[in-house]
């Protein structure tokens, strides 16, 4: 399930954003640490909504 940050639009895919952000492939979002932010904005997984 893809998740997008209300307040930039970024997407969070899974088949994605883990290689973009160095992560183990597959990761899940529920499975990011709590303290993860948007990679463009800050924003905590608080602002993200499933897309």
């Amino acid at each position: 399930m893809k998740y997008v940050c209300e307040l930039c639009g970024y997407v969070y895919d899974p088949e994605i954003s883990p290689l973009e952000l160095g992560l183990p492939p597959g990761t899940k979002f529920e499975d990011l640490p709590e303290d993860w932010v948007c990679p463009l904005c800050g924003a905590s997984k608080d602002e993200f909504h499933p897309a």
